[in-house]
């Protein structure tokens, strides 16, 4: 899930775009899908009647270095101060978390001598694994809401942005890390050059950093245009983090790919000078498939922009179609990604009647830009929705079992990437 940690930034100021990475002009469009506020913005009753910001959504593809990327067009510490995304909500994160920190702990030979380091940790949904087992370990969090919410369950959490600065100081006070992982969080920032070089900073000779993040591939792939929004600032290939990592001292010597958020990737990683792991096969395996793939060709990036408006006809002809039919339809999940999706599509609540999250924090509020009013997840069952429209549709599977009961009521769900599909 979406954590929350990234290094401070000046939002762009209509000055040439240049590549966050290798500095190159931006001048090659990935996709524009307008403009949208921030998508973590949710409003309560008395901003209704207010304006909201809107920023540019429109994404670039270095012609270099083919990182694609957004424009920081607001400072990072707007957007992650005070953050809405606790990961502990979803039950299927947990196991993963779960899973990682026994695999870790294994492969690794992680125990009470060693010290782990997540970056962000946001509610503490990983560390309390390695809490629970002994093992010392620091989460380093720049968002008061989750950082306290990990501290209530006994992490000891920093709040603070990473970067080389916070990782000298951690360094100074807590000594090298064998363990650093950062799950979902390196698109999340601005400086990507400062942040990794946190990592090489603070890594122990013999560390290991892991690294997750949904692969480019499957974006493209998929037509998942609803994950680009602002507070991720760039999407990578395998290709891409290889670079980005070897830039700052790291070498990459393994890589799997997981069904998680649409399809990502951990990737593996040592210092240069004094890692001594050998590189597994994946990694080649995996750089070959991408240049197969034309991921090294600039024409490769550049019609996911035709793939993504299909996409969005074919939302918008699903919605109409069932408003004229008499046919009610209510969200499940109100993430960071369905804002995309619901500002791109101009979808409102005469198309879409209400969403249900399980986030407390979230109910009584409503959607940025689209104003859908969100509601705890016992007003789908008042409601009895003809369909039940899945914006997280990476946890399609954990809701449908959740949801399971809306068979009594004849629902039907709907996931709308990459295409609309409907399921009884």
């Amino acid at each position: 899930m979406t954590s929350t940690s990234t290094t401070p930034s000046q939002p762009a100021t209509g000055t040439q775009a240049v590549c966050r990475f290798c500095s190159a002009p931006l001048t090659h469009p990935f996709v524009d899908l307008g403009k949208s506020p921030l998508c973590e913005s949710f409003l309560k009753q008395e901003d209704l009647d207010r304006g909201e910001m809107f920023y540019p959504l429109h994404a670039l593809v270095c012609d270099q270095c083919f990182l694609v990327q957004l424009r920081d067009y607001v400072a990072a510490d707007d957007i992650f101060s005070d953050y809405a995304y606790f990961s502990s909500f979803s039950t299927s994160w947990l196991a993963h978390a779960k899973a990682y920190t026994d695999r870790m702990t294994e492969r690794f030979g992680l125990g009470s001598d060693r010290f782990c380091i997540e970056v962000a940790s946001n509610d503490g949904y990983l560390l309390q694994n390695f809490v629970q087992a002994g093992i010392r370990c620091l989460g380093i969090e720049p968002s008061w809401t989750v950082a306290e919410a990990a501290r209530e369950k006994g992490v000891p959490t920093l709040e603070r942005f990473f970067g080389r600065e916070t990782a000298a100081l951690v360094r100074e006070e807590h000594g090298r890390a064998h363990l650093m992982t950062a799950n979902n969080v390196v698109a999340h920032v601005p400086d990507i050059n400062d942040f990794v070089g946190g990592f090489e900073e603070l890594l122990a000779p013999d560390g290991v950093l892991t690294l997750e993040f949904p692969h480019l591939l499957q974006l493209m792939d998929q037509v998942q245009y609803d994950t680009i929004y602002h507070e991720h600032f760039s999407y990578l290939s395998f290709g891409a983090i290889q670079r980005i990592l070897e830039a700052q001292g790291l070498r990459l010597f393994d890589v799997e790919e997981l069904p998680s958020h649409g399809g990502s990737l951990r990737v593996y990683a040592q210092r240069g000078d004094t890692g001594s792991r050998p590189v597994e096969n994946s990694v080649d395996a995996l750089l070959h498939r991408e240049r197969e793939r034309g991921f090294e060709r600039l024409e490769t990036y550049l019609d996911f922009t035709t793939r993504v408006e299909a996409s969005k006809r074919e939302t918008l002809r699903f919605l109409i179609d069932a408003k004229e039919a008499g046919q009610s339809v209510v969200a499940y999940g109100a993430p960071g990604k369905g804002n995309t999706l619901l500002n791109y599509c101009g979808v409102r609540s005469d198309l879409i009647q209400f969403a249900v999250d399980r986030n407390p924090y979230k109910h009584g509020r409503y959607t940025p830009g689209t104003h859908i009013p969100i509601l705890p997840p016992e007003a789908l069952d008042q409601a009895r929705p003809d369909f039940i429209f899945i914006l997280p549709w990476n946890l399609e599977k954990e809701i449908r079992q959740q949801l399971a009961h809306a068979r009594e009521w004849g629902a039907r769900f709907v996931t709308p990437i990459p295409g609309i599909r409907i399921t009884d």
